[in-house]
């Protein structure tokens, strides 16, 4: 059985920032978004059991990738990569985050909590309703409390075989 956990923000305000280093930048992908959204996904999800879209066709990623709704951004030290987030804008103008995470060589670190607090930020900016994720305890043992600590309140929890 897995736990899994969804989280809130209703106004940017809740928002608990945390700086990210001056040394790391976050960049759109609006370039071969497909290809690295696929390589992204798989050097993160590696670590935490990410597989259901390891089997994807080149075609899929591009599907999945393609429509306006959703947006991926890369973060980078450098020019070493040093994890990613992914947004999507549902019709009722919630913005999810699909996915986020650092690279192993990251953690650890302290980048966390910057991070996803540039997330949150960035899908503010996609003039959301609300801003929202769901994580699981198969993700980093971190990930709930660096959602929590951002100010994500807790609004549903479900166990899944």
């Amino acid at each position: 059985m897995t736990t899994v956990y969804y989280l809130k923000l209703t106004q940017l305000e809740q928002l608990n920032a945390k700086p990210l280093p001056e040394h790391v930048r976050i960049e759109e992908i609006e370039t071969n978004q497909a290809e690295l959204s696929r390589q992204f996904y798989t050097e993160v999800g590696k670590h935490w059991q990410w597989t259901d879209k390891l089997v994807w066709t080149e075609q899929q990623w591009v599907d999945y990738t393609q429509p306006a709704n959703l947006r991926t951004f890369g973060a980078y030290s450098g020019e070493q990569f040093v994890g990613y987030f992914e947004l999507n804008k549902h019709q009722d103008n919630s913005v999810e985050i699909i996915y986020f995470g650092l690279d192993k060589a990251f953690f650890g670190q302290g980048l966390g909590g910057g991070l996803l607090s540039q997330c949150i930020k960035t899908a503010w900016q996609w003039q959301a309703t609300r801003v929202w994720v769901h994580t699981c305890d198969l993700d980093h043992p971190a990930a709930l409390a660096n959602y929590k600590a951002r100010g994500m309140a807790l609004y549903k929890t479900e166990l899944e075989e």
